[in-house]
């Protein structure tokens, strides 16, 4: 039987995954499996691969997630969201992803439909937070969950303390462990994983990390999901901003130190946010020492 992502947590100690996201052309989806064949040999905990916006790649994800399962033998995790579905057609999609062999899902809310800026409003007899979907997926078999989980607290969220509970809700509906949103400072990490841990709860959380290769895309991305991209970082970027490779080998030299203070700090492993590349993921691992 397929392993599951609590399995292989409890079984391996540090646990070093990575995330892909379903290419939408044929030359992204050949990008796609170079980077999987170049990083399969890292021997991955797991892999989990992404879901479109408004659930526009959910028979991608599912296809993906089943391929590499098969035909790499790594554990691997289908994204499912909340957005654009009813409560019927969701558990239609959990039976879909059941029967292609799928163990590991990964239950988030989404992003609106508009953006992640834009007002959160839940589809017409859908669902409304990440909690309820964790609960759904888990109603319909044996299914591991993950969740995302938010160092720097999620933009909605009116503060730390609540969004903590938010994610503490999300284990109690039966989350098996969470990965969290990339960050740049080690210490919103650790404040996050003992404020959970105040709370009794001991389920494991992975901090996600993704390597700087693009500046306008990183702070693009920080901006939208309401992550403190460091000044001191983006200063020493911009300077080399038209050179991607200087770009890549600062992004490395950061990553790479962000992730040995995690490991240090006794962070259960590394989720790497590789947006369907492997140079830099290999060269943090090389770097490690891993």
């Amino acid at each position: 039987m397929t392993a599951t992502v609590k399995q292989l947590l409890a079984e391996r100690g540090r646990s070093f995954s990575f995330e892909f996201f379903p290419p939408k052309t044929d030359e992204g989806e050949q990008q796609l499996w170079r980077a999987i064949e170049e990083l399969r040999p890292l021997k991955p905990t797991f892999v989990s691969v992404t879901y479109g916006a408004g659930g526009g790649t959910r028979d991608r994800t599912i296809r993906i997630t089943q391929r590499i399962a098969r035909e790499s033998g790594i554990t691997a995790a289908a994204h499912l969201t909340c957005v654009g579905s009813t409560v019927d057609e969701l558990r239609a999609i959990v039976r879909q992803i059941g029967e292609a062999g799928i163990r590991n899902v990964m239950a988030l809310r989404g992003d609106p439909p508009g953006g992640p800026r834009m007002p959160w409003t839940a589809t017409p007899g859908g669902l409304t937070h990440a909690d309820e979907l964790v609960a759904l997926v888990k109603s319909e078999g044996d299914f591991c969950v993950g969740v995302a989980a938010f160092p720097e607290k999620h933009p909605e969220a009116p503060d730390f303390a609540t969004d903590v509970k938010h994610l503490l809700g999300k284990f109690a509906a039966g989350a098996d462990f969470a990965v969290t949103q990339f960050f740049f400072q080690a210490a919103d990490y650790f404040d996050l994983v003992e404020a959970v841990r105040a709370q009794g709860c001991d389920a494991p959380i992975i901090p996600g990390v993704m390597p700087v290769t693009n500046v306008a895309q990183i702070e693009r991305m920080a901006e939208l999901q309401g992550s403190e991209f460091p000044g001191d970082l983006a200063a020493r970027l911009r300077e080399v901003e038209h050179d991607p490779e200087a770009v890549r080998r600062i992004g490395v030299e950061v990553a790479t130190g962000l992730c040995q203070e995690l490991l240090d700090g006794g962070a259960p492993g590394i989720h790497f946010m590789t947006l369907n590349r492997s140079t830099a993921t290999r060269e943090i691992y090389e770097s490690l020492g891993l």
